[in-house]
């Protein structure tokens, strides 16, 4: 960060990366939810719900107090516009997290042997791009600090397609599991049940969506600095 940032305001990043720490914490606890529903623990999965709301609204506390306290001045390392624009998309993954803890409670699914292993890719896929934002936005204050040039630029820039890989693979992952779910036997699975599980498929495509979308952000953030 310049002496200037320092001298005229508090740094944005160190709330962004506490943010983000309390995001990671809801979204982590969301894979969790796909361990009891192999085991079908659905009392697992109600009481590991309303933890991941409770953790979602602790982060939104967070975003609050960070979108109040933000310096309004022009000695802010950044603009002030992108910072809550990376802001609005970590909060959209806490929000993810806890609608496929809500998703899971509204009905007790099955996840059946015929989608088990291209379900599990697929989770595994998704859950990796988020990781892999974390580490994006755990080092964006060293990345703002080194003014975004030379080897730092180069591995900002390898993180992020890193990402952009892993949302790609999550995709064609999911485009398996659909087909394998379409073609499903209709007198094995209620279509209730077979709603739901679309849409939790569809919920948790969003994961790896929306770190691509802030891995994005971030980039461009320090691009223009």
């Amino acid at each position: 960060m310049s002496t200037l940032g320092r001298l005229f305001g508090k740094s944005p990043f160190t709330p962004l990366q506490t943010h983000m720490a309390k995001v990671t914490e809801c979204v982590r606890k969301s894979k969790e939810l796909f361990t009891l529903l192999e085991a079908r623990d659905y009392d697992g999965i109600a009481k590991l719900a309303k933890k991941i709301s409770k953790l979602e609204h602790a982060a939104d506390l967070t975003k609050i107090e960070l979108r109040n306290n933000l310096p309004r001045g022009i000695f802010l390392p950044v603009h002030r516009s992108n910072i809550l624009e990376v802001l609005t998309l970590q909060d959209s993954l806490a929000d993810k997290a806890e609608d496929i803890g809500i998703l899971l409670t509204f009905r007790n699914i099955i996840l059946y042997p015929e989608i088990m292993d291209a379900f599990s890719e697929f989770l595994s896929k998704n859950y990796e791009a988020f990781e892999r934002v974390w580490k994006v936005i755990d080092q964006i204050d060293e990345l703002v600090e080194f003014s975004f040039s030379g080897l730092e630029a180069v591995k900002v820039n390898e993180m992020v397609e890193e990402v952009a890989f892993a949302e790609y693979e999550a995709d064609k992952l999911q485009r398996t599991l659909m087909k394998i779910l379409y073609n499903m036997d209709t007198q094995k699975v209620a279509i209730a049940e077979f709603i739901l599980i679309i849409q939790l498929v569809q919920e948790i495509a969003q994961l790896s969506n929306l770190s691509e979308k802030l891995a994005y952000r971030v980039r461009m953030m320090l691009e223009i600095k």
